[in-house]
């Protein structure tokens, strides 16, 4: 399956895409790539992750974008991802290739993380993203156990399964903010340790029996706990005991 950047070239973005649509600079006031192509990373199966800062009401320049990337080049559908004032507006174009234009006001224009190239105008000085609150992470791994524990016993076994992953993934990124690996995603789980990697492993759901989901879950609970005790060692000395009711629990 091949994919192409919006010159149809199968390479990575350059300048000339952010002038394209007619009018485009009309209200536009910066551009910048963001994401792997914004610090040369970019491969050909990377996004297209661009910013532009727009002066005044975000709709009329959403609605050229929009415009060109249906009429110009293709696009077969979006979808809105909302951000504080900005507005991220996701397009698939043909050959599985993926733009994210996000249309950010003049004072929201401006780096937030080390994958940012300005492209023209002037960024502002941002505060960056602020990492998961730890608390809530961990709070999600309590009640993600509990609730796969209670599908187990109703037999709810796709609903166990859910909540089964979902405990596998807030685990990650916690291990992942440990470890100063990129978080959000998973972007940062293939750099985890080989050991930790086969424990994350040991928590796949096989198969859709109450047998398999309580080993799934048991695996699940032991990495979500040895995780904390590397991660919140205090909040592991009150949670694991209240994890370990979760183990084995004698079926009704």
């Amino acid at each position: 399956m091949g994919r192409r950047d919006v010159h149809g070239r199968g390479t990575g973005p350059s300048q000339g895409a952010v002038a394209r649509p007619r009018g485009s600079r009309r209200g536009g006031r910066g551009a910048a790539f963001t994401g792997s192509y914004a610090v040369g990373e970019g491969d050909r199966w990377s996004d297209t992750d661009l910013v532009l800062a727009v002066r005044g009401d975000l709709a009329p320049t959403l609605r050229r974008w929009t415009e060109w990337l249906y009429d110009d080049l293709g696009a077969r559908h979006h979808w809105d991802l909302p951000v504080g004032a900005a507005v991220v507006r996701v397009f698939l174009l043909p050959g599985w290739l993926e733009i994210d234009l996000t249309f950010a006001p003049e004072d929201g224009f401006g780096p937030r993380g080390p994958q940012w190239r300005t492209v023209f105008g002037q960024p502002r000085a941002l505060e960056p993203f602020a990492a998961p609150d730890g608390d809530t992470l961990v709070g999600l791994l309590w009640h993600h156990a509990l609730h796969a524990r209670v599908c187990v016993e109703r037999g709810r076994w796709w609903q166990a399964e859910h909540w089964i992953s979902g405990l596998r993934d807030h685990v990650i990124t916690l291990a992942c903010l440990r470890l100063g690996h990129a978080h959000a995603y998973a972007k940062g789980a293939h750099l985890l340790p080989d050991d930790l990697s086969a424990e994350l492993e040991a928590t796949l759901v096989r198969a859709l029996t109450a047998t398999e989901l309580d080993r799934a879950l048991t695996a699940a609970i032991g990495v979500a706990t040895a995780e904390l005790e590397r991660s919140r060692p205090g909040l592991a000395t009150r949670l694991a005991p209240m994890f370990a009711e979760l183990v084995n629990t004698p079926r009704a």
